[in-house]
């Protein structure tokens, strides 16, 4: 009896010890697909789990690098296949390869003779959208595209710059398209009333059109002291560069429109009105590229030209209003001095539990590297990121950059090339790693990519995956 008791205390304690462990070890590893601009929720944040803690002596472990044609667009990832447009010669050419090796798939490719008038590259600017049967593509000079993903056949192509009257963009088209059911919602930015379209994802024929003279003539340019109201003259650009976000606020959905003139929100069935806010530089040579971000029910929309700075509204229960709940404008008529928080150019920040993490900055010698409250608009850490030397050398800063989340770290890339790892913390900065990525140099626009434990980088012209598994 002794001996049997003292076996069952033994073989209870065993049990119990092997349940703890079982408890307390880590479930499997997580991991997503990345198959459009800024991820699978379109916020640049991902739920993979097994990364790296920090980067290796050396940097990550490359896995395959490759020569591309020039461009702007991030890559996105399918099952395992990976898509990216470029430019090579007067082609726009769509490639899919496999994403663990780098090997090509299919290649289709179209002609195209856009130049950028500012002296940029003449590559898309545009990432693919790829789903389980199609890729969508949006060049340069606003050639619109579906192909077949698995075989890279044509499905359907539209002219949006001769079907629709469309004035030429200041740097080429920059707004990538994006899926609301079935469907494929795109800023064309054709005049009077076509800034915003929508087509039917399989066939390409237009659904609805909306958003242009009817929107903004007569409107008073807010933040513009002393200006007469809009008058329309139909040479207006309508188009941007920040790409349009669909949202639920207080159960109505929204596609928020960041356009030249300012923030619109339309119902994705129809394109019907719901409300606008002008928002743009006084001066002509000036862009809008910040994605509008939603936080619960407000919208923050920035941008960094000429003292724009942001505005952060409070949607209406009835989604068709908001109020205003602070803007760097109003701010800065009571005083002058304060720090606008917020300036960001081309990057579209990650929110986290309230707080964002950003680039602000129009210029490298103004770049900074920020944590902002978002309902306070107040910068709860800063680090100046302005470059100390010429373009022509590396930077051992990021200048701007772009950056994505996951597992609670930003994983960074500096326009020159310089990767990072900071931890997300809004209390202060902790940069865990930095590694400048080989061949890679300014300019380098693209946000990574993160599928399946690898990083995706796009410079100019380089491709390239690294390893980011957790090492044991």
């Amino acid at each position: 009896m002794i001996l049997s008791a003292m076996l069952n205390r033994i073989l209870t304690a065993a049990l119990a010890s092997i349940l703890f462990c079982l408890t307390m070890a880590p479930g499997p590893a997580v991991a997503e697909d990345w198959p459009q601009f800024l991820g699978p929720r379109r916020d640049g944040t991902s739920l993979e789990t097994g990364l790296l803690d920090k980067f290796p002596e050396g940097g990550p472990k490359i896995l395959w690098q490759k020569d591309v044609g020039t461009g702007y667009s991030a890559p996105s990832i399918r099952e395992g296949q990976l898509v990216y447009h470029h430019r090579l010669g007067f082609e726009e050419i769509v490639e899919c390869v496999d994403a663990a090796t780098g090997k090509e798939i299919w290649r289709y490719g179209y002609g195209s003779r856009y130049r950028d008038p500012f002296g940029y590259n003449n590559g898309p600017r545009c990432t693919p959208l790829v789903t389980d049967k199609y890729v969508y593509v949006y060049g340069a000079e606003g050639m619109l595209y579906c192909l077949d993903f698995k075989t890279g056949r044509k499905v359907w192509s539209r002219n949006t710059a001769t079907d629709w009257n469309v004035p030429q963009p200041f740097f080429g088209i920059g707004s990538t398209p994006i899926l609301e059911g079935d469907l494929l919602i795109v800023m064309v930015g054709g005049q009077p009333n076509s800034a915003m379209v929508a087509f039917n994802a399989k066939t390409g024929e237009t659904v609805w059109g909306n958003i242009g003279k009817d929107t903004w003539n007569g409107s008073y340019k807010l933040g513009w002291p002393g200006t007469p109201p809009v008058r329309w003259t139909g040479t207006e650009r309508l188009s941007s560069y920040a790409t349009p976000v669909a949202a639920t606020i207080h159960g109505k959905r929204h596609i928020l429109c960041m356009l030249r003139q300012g923030l619109v929100s339309i119902d994705p069935k129809d394109g019907s009105f719901n409300f606008k806010r002008w928002f743009r530089a006084q001066v002509n040579d000036s862009v809008n590229a910040m994605n509008p971000v939603v936080v619960d029910d407000m919208i923050l929309i920035s941008a960094a030209y000429y003292s724009v700075g942001s505005v952060l509204l409070k949607v209406n229960e009835d989604g068709k209003g908001f109020e205003e709940v602070w803007s760097t404008a109003a701010r800065r008529k009571q005083d002058r001095s304060r720090d606008p928080a917020l300036e960001i150019h081309w990057t579209t920040p990650i929110v986290h539990d309230g707080f964002v993490y950003a680039f602000s900055g129009r210029n490298e010698p103004d770049a900074r590297f920020r944590c902002v409250d978002v309902k306070a608009g107040t910068v709860k850490w800063d680090r100046d990121e302005s470059w100390q030397k010429g373009r022509s050398k590396t930077p051992d800063v990021y200048g701007r950059g772009s950056a994505i989340m996951a597992e609670g770290k930003l994983i960074i890339l500096g326009e020159g090339g310089l990767l990072g790892l900071v931890k997300v913390n809004s209390e202060k900065l902790e940069e865990i790693s930095r590694w400048q990525v080989p061949k890679f140099h300014h300019p380098c626009w693209a946000a990574p990519v993160l599928s399946q434990k690898k990083v995706y980088l796009r410079s100019e012209d380089q491709l390239l995956c690294l390893d980011f598994a957790k090492q044991e």
